[in-house]
């Protein structure tokens, strides 16, 4: 069964070509212009993994993924954001992943591959602010890295 993925901005521009490139992957998107439309089709329809814009009218991003996570707290959510220092609160909220815009699209189709095949362990120990994996994509210019929260060895 195709996996599907809720994919939620308000440029119809960035849903439609995210709904293209997720289709050609096999996956099923669901488009949503704003924060009130992520929560009413995540409360009626299930869903494998959200991708999340902050910057929506009606219902913000973070207060989105506020009440999301609380609704759904197993749903593997990737912020994908144009605004700039959000890593500490996409780490501190217990996001799967924070893509910042201009997207990846190889990055970011193999980070929804991990996340979606991601332990239930892994995102609960997210959610309660436990070493876990994070994927990180920054804006082009900016280094790319994949944090890994668990301590090193000694």
């Amino acid at each position: 069964m195709k996996k599907k993925i809720l994919v939620a901005d308000d440029d119809p521009a960035i849903r439609e070509t995210l709904a293209l490139n997720l289709t050609a992957e096999n996956y099923v998107v669901l488009p949503a212009a704003n924060g009130e439309e992520v929560l009413q089709i995540a409360a009626s329809t299930p869903i494998d993994l959200v991708l999340l814009d902050l910057n929506m009218p009606v219902k913000n991003g973070w207060d989105t993924f506020e009440r999301l996570t609380f609704e759904h707290p197993l749903l593997p959510v990737i912020i994908v954001t144009g605004r700039p220092n959000q890593l500490f609160p996409a780490l501190a909220g217990g996001a799967g992943a924070l893509m910042e815009k201009p997207l990846d699209l190889p990055k970011l189709i193999h980070v929804i591959a991990d996340l979606i095949s991601e332990p239930v362990e892994s995102r609960l120990a997210r959610l309660a602010g436990k070493p876990a994996d994070f994927h990180y994509q920054p804006t082009p210019g900016k280094s790319a890295f994949a944090l890994n929260q668990e301590p090193a060895p000694v």
